[in-house]
């Protein structure tokens, strides 16, 4: 299978530089070819301009390489921490700029935008692994859970994506290296879950 991973943090210390690198491990383990970015490490530039906005427009060459390669990804793997009830600026701007009509859906002819999209990434598997300092009973309690909502029904859903799944590792800033450890182990067992090994590992 093609994954595609994208991990969106500013520190190559952090709990989610960890995660992507250990579910890069049990990609290469099981297989898969890999496209991956680590979006603050490469610069990705999050602003979307006026005349990116149209289907046909010109792209950059690092945005046209990053939509190619969702197009022929079997899945996709999102790393990044929970700000704010919303992914880090720099993973909006790529979600604005990759995740975009002609790519991941289009509307029928004679819709202008105003009805439902098809998802053009059907078939394709979501999996999102987020980072917190809030607990699992006050995220969903007081806040909602916004990251659930945006992934599975506002991005994966609205491109056809269905099979989707997420892990949140919290509360990491009282966590214990153990815990971490745990953590990661959790990670490759739901990589290798979402995308088998190909003749089964070893």
């Amino acid at each position: 299978m093609r994954v595609m991973v994208v991990l969106a943090h500013p520190s190559a210390e952090s709990l989610n530089a960890a995660i992507a690198q250990r579910a890069l491990q049990a990609l290469t383990r099981g297989g898969h070819e890999i496209y991956f970015h680590d979006l603050c490490r490469e610069g990705f530039d999050p602003l979307l301009q006026g005349r990116e906005m149209r289907k046909d427009a010109h792209l950059t060459p690092s945005v046209d390489e990053h939509c190619a390669e969702l197009r022929v990804s079997d899945g996709l793997i999102v790393v990044h921490p929970n700000w704010w009830g919303m992914p880090p600026a720099v993973l909006k701007g790529w979600i604005d700029r990759v995740i975009r009509p002609g790519v991941a859906y289009e509307f029928t002819d004679g819709d202008s935008g105003e009805g439902v999209p098809v998802g053009l990434l059907a078939g394709k598997t979501g999996l999102v692994f987020n980072t917190s300092d809030t607990p699992d009973a006050r995220e969903r309690g007081v806040f909602g859970d916004p990251l659930e909502r945006i992934w599975k029904d506002c991005i994966f859903g609205f491109c056809g994506i269905t099979d989707f799944h997420r892990k949140v590792f919290n509360v990491v800033v009282t966590s214990t290296p153990a815990q971490r450890a745990g953590w990661l182990d959790e990670v490759e067992a739901t990589v290798n879950a979402c995308f088998p090994p190909v003749g089964g590992g070893n």
